[in-house]
């Protein structure tokens, strides 16, 4: 449906009161939805966003069902997020107050006055802040390290505008009122007081690079975020005291939209529901505007409580809305809002009133709401209107401090009046921050006393590592662990015998593991949440349970009547876990992952489908590798191969996609490496790898390859090594070797922090490698993860990492089983990486030995 067959009550929508029916009118901007609706005055009783009455003369589009799929399953884009998809549900007896953070573990010397604060969505103890000064830093919490230091600095003056000169040739210093880390954390915002946005790329630990500055708005520049408009490209959405709101992309700087308000835009907010994505502003007069991706300006218009300068967030699983803000004359309101009605639904107690500036707030765990107000943090249960407790964090905050919780909730970040940041656990942080470093925290209940450190000392410091400085140097060792009380391990239960695990992955919210058999079956170990597993995450202790469809019949693929054991099995994830693709030599299934109910089958054999991948940004599009060497760039919405790319010899054996870059890497059993440009998928760039002296490759040995965090370093596995490549050249900056001794690699994973490689030997063993030097720094021997069986001769086929966990990786086996593996608690990590004075290079006791020169 074009926008000019749109009827006019929805195209000028203005001040749409009910919040339902703006998604509903919203769906009917999306092109190629499934279910377009025009939408009509009077909703059903129940209002919900989708439930409105039609004529006969409304047009509604629908997709025909295949396979007599549902058409609750069938509607569901393959591109856009599911309505809900929960591994667990967050029920109130889940939590109490004892699990909100409120023991002071550590308190960092800031130097200068907190702003703004952002943890990192991966790496849950890096700290983003902001200042008043317009220093940006990024801490280790676990160690209290200052691992990044930038300060406020015009990249390309000359570029800048007269107004902008002309405020900096009389004040050369800019205030941060925002700071954020993208979704993916591979980079982050900040918005300045005066006229500028910068956007840093970030590659771990204290390098941080300029990547675009943009002079976004005329003055002050109060507020950013990321969002995905249309699923694609990843954008930074600003908003600024010239009443405006800008949408820009990422990568290139362009500005995609504009957005006209009537007073300057105090807040800003992205968001997605009901397939429909949207961005929330508020305004210094008080009023909130809800906008589309378009030029049709707001469709939403409603007043903050009390006309205050006001911030929005949703709860974590997107459910419900919420608001603080405080009016010119002190009063603050902490409330939220009824999407059916667009009002009000409730009202929290318990803010006081002449704050010097408005109130920081933030939620967490889908459950609890906290404040920075009265020289304290205070606390809510969403369900209830009073104050359910609060905390002065010992003492010496401000009258409204900022405030900011990590992701899983387990720590809390709280400015103070000296220019410091108090970091506050609950029993899960404080264990959070003894495995990553290892500190002897009390995880008792006492409050431990805050931990002073120098700022100045700690300029630019880069994380301590434990037993690599000094005298310690000289002793240092290859950690081995060969004993089961030197790690901790469990067995995924299983109720039949398989053979060997071909493909193992976390979904990608670390709540399940799927496998994928050689004899073509898959199976799905989920985590429950509970009283010790709140979020029903991966865990090893708590107890997984294997999913079986309703229908007690295990979920298998096609092998087109051929010996499964001579397919190669293979499958993906959508990054947004509604919908899995796998292949067992036969036709490809879709699977819809909240029914296991099959969406769709494509691509019948011959050729025999090798390799899969999801492109990144948009899950309709699907590479497909090949028995025949050739890659199929398939979109599913149309059936159809868009394109046929052609550059290997012999069968794909991996595929890995660049969001940065825009490209698509590819390996082959041929030990070739091929770039392909995803605009045009032109072939930018191939090699083939150097085997070691005296070593060729076996007949058809796989190679697989994997992106870094940053998207441009590449990891490549081959039974020979493991070596580092950067794309888009493919120029090998490092690599490892193998020892004859231990075996063949089997396969190998970055660790979800980028900073270890997990490599899995024919041997039964397991090495764990420093990433940034490829450094051997521990082995896990295969006794000290499953009994020994001397009549059969079992080892990992597959290795696959936790998403948040940097320490938890998982195991598939020739015997079928499947392990999951942490280091023991008195460890923490799994051993120390030599060090870089340590000209010897990684301990030759592993079985391995390196080499780092680049190999041309």
């Amino acid at each position: 449906m074009a926008i000019e067959e749109l009827p006019e009550s929805i195209g000028s929508l203005k001040k749409l009161k009910t919040l339902n029916a703006f998604y509903c009118a919203s769906l009917a901007r999306i092109p190629n939805s499934i279910v377009l609706l025009k939408c009509p005055k009077t909703p059903l009783a129940n209002n919900s966003a989708m439930d409105y009455q039609t004529t006969d003369s409304e047009h509604v589009l629908k997709r025909s069902r295949p396979f007599g799929i549902s058409d609750e399953v069938n509607n569901l884009r393959v591109n856009i997020l599911p309505l809900t998809y929960n591994y667990q549900s967050f029920g109130q007896s889940s939590y109490s107050s004892y699990d909100l953070p409120r023991n002071v573990v550590i308190t960092l010397s800031q130097g200068s006055l907190v702003t703004n604060m952002d943890f990192h969505p991966m790496q849950q103890i890096l700290l983003l802040v902001g200042t008043n000064t317009g220093d940006v830093m990024v801490w280790e919490v676990s160690s209290g390290v200052r691992i990044a230091l930038r300060k406020f600095k015009v990249w390309d003056l000359g570029t800048r505008s007269m107004a902008l000169q002309a405020s900096l040739a009389n004040d050369y210093t800019a205030s941060v009122n925002r700071v954020m880390w993208s979704p993916d954390g591979i980079c982050f915002g900040v918005a300045y007081s005066k006229h500028l946005v910068h956007i840093y790329s970030y590659y771990g630990g204290d390098d941080i690079r300029n990547h675009l500055e943009l002079e976004a708005h005329v003055g002050s520049v109060n507020d950013l975020a990321f969002s995905y408009p249309n699923n694609k490209q990843l954008c930074v959405v600003t908003c600024g005291e010239d009443m405006s709101i800008n949408v820009w992309e990422a990568g290139t700087g362009l500005k995609t939209f504009r957005f006209e308000g009537e007073a300057p835009v105090y807040s800003i907010c992205t968001h997605q529901k009901e397939n429909v994505q949207f961005i929330i502003s508020t305004a210094t007069d008080g009023i909130i505007n809800f906008w589309l991706y378009d030029c049709m300006g707001s469709r939403v218009e409603l007043d903050a409580p009390g006309h205050a300068s006001t911030v929005m967030a949703y709860s974590a699983d997107g459910k419900r809305l919420f608001s603080c803000g405080t009016n010119k004359e002190g009063e603050s309101y902490l409330v939220e809002w009824s999407d059916e009605r667009g009002d009000v639904e409730r009202t929290y107690h318990g803010l006081g009133k002449n704050s010097d500036r408005v109130v920081q707030f933030d939620t967490t765990k889908n459950r609890f709401l906290a404040a920075g107000d009265e020289f304290m943090v205070k606390f809510w249960d969403m369900d209830d209107d009073n104050l359910l407790t609060s905390t002065d964090a010992d003492g010496g905050l401000p009258v409204s401090p900022c405030i900011r919780f990590n992701k899983e909730g387990n720590l809390l970040a709280v400015s103070t009046s000296d220019n410091s940041i108090k970091i506050l656990a609950n029993s899960d942080g404080i264990r959070l921050l003894r495995t990553v470093d290892n500190r002897p925290f009390d995880a008792s209940g006492v409050t431990p006393g805050p931990i002073m450190k120098d700022s100045e000392s700690m300029a630019d410091v880069k994380p301590r590592i434990a037993d690599e400085s000094g005298d310690k140097s000289r002793i240092w060792k290859l950690t081995e662990i060969n004993e089961p009380s030197q790690c901790y391990s469990i067995r995924l239960p299983d109720i039949i015998t398989a053979p060997r695990v071909s493909r193992l992955i976390y979904s990608n919210s670390g709540r399940a593991i799927l496998a994928l058999s050689s004899n073509a079956v898959h199976k799905f170990w989920k985590w429950e949440a509970s009283n010790e597993n709140s979020q029903g995450k991966a865990a090893i202790s708590v107890e997984s349970r294997l999913w079986r469809p309703p229908d007690w019949n295990w979920m298998t693929n096609d092998t087109s009547d051929t010996n499964p054991e001579d397919a190669v099995p293979c499958f993906a994830l959508s990054k947004n876990e509604a919908y899995i693709i796998l292949a067992s030599g036969g036709e490809i299934y879709m699977l819809n992952v909240i029914t296991c109910e099959i969406k769709t089958t494509f691509m019948a054999p011959p050729p025999a489908t090798t390799f899969l991948a999801f492109h990144p940004q948009d899950n309709d599009i699907i590479a497909i590798g090949m028995e025949d060497s050739t890659i199929h760039i398939y979109n599913v919405q149309v059936d159809e191969v868009k394109t046929k790319l052609k550059g290997h010899q012999k069968r794909i054996t991996g595929l890995a996609f660049s969001n940065v870059l825009n490209v698509l890497v590819s390996s082959g059993a041929d030990s070739q490496l091929c770039v392909w440009s995803t605009d045009g998928w032109e072939k930018q760039a191939s090699k083939v790898l150097q085997m070691p002296p005296g070593r060729g490759a076996a007949p058809l040995a796989d190679t697989r390859v994997q992106f870094h965090l940053d998207q441009i370093h590449l990891l490549v596995v081959h039974e020979t090594q493991i070596a580092i490549y950067e794309a888009p050249e493919l120029e090998c900056l490092k690599q490892w070797v193998t020892r004859e001794a231990s075996g063949p690699i089997t396969h190998a994973t970055y660790s979800c922090d980028g900073q270890s490689i997990y490599v899995s030997f024919e041997d039964g063993s397991i090495g764990v490698l420093t990433a940034s030097t490829l450094r051997f720094r521990c082995r896990i021997n295969p006794d000290a993860y499953m009994p020994p069986n001397p009549s059969l001769r079992v080892y990992p086929l597959v290795i696959a990492a936790h998403p948040f966990e940097p320490n938890q990786f998982a195991l598939g086996l020739t015997d079928g089983r499947v392990y999951v593996l942490e280091p023991s608690e008195s460890e923490g990590k799994w051993g120390t990486s030599p060090p870089v004075e340590n000209d010897a290079g990684p301990s030759t006791t592993s079985g391995a030995t390196a080499s780092e020169q680049p190999q041309r």
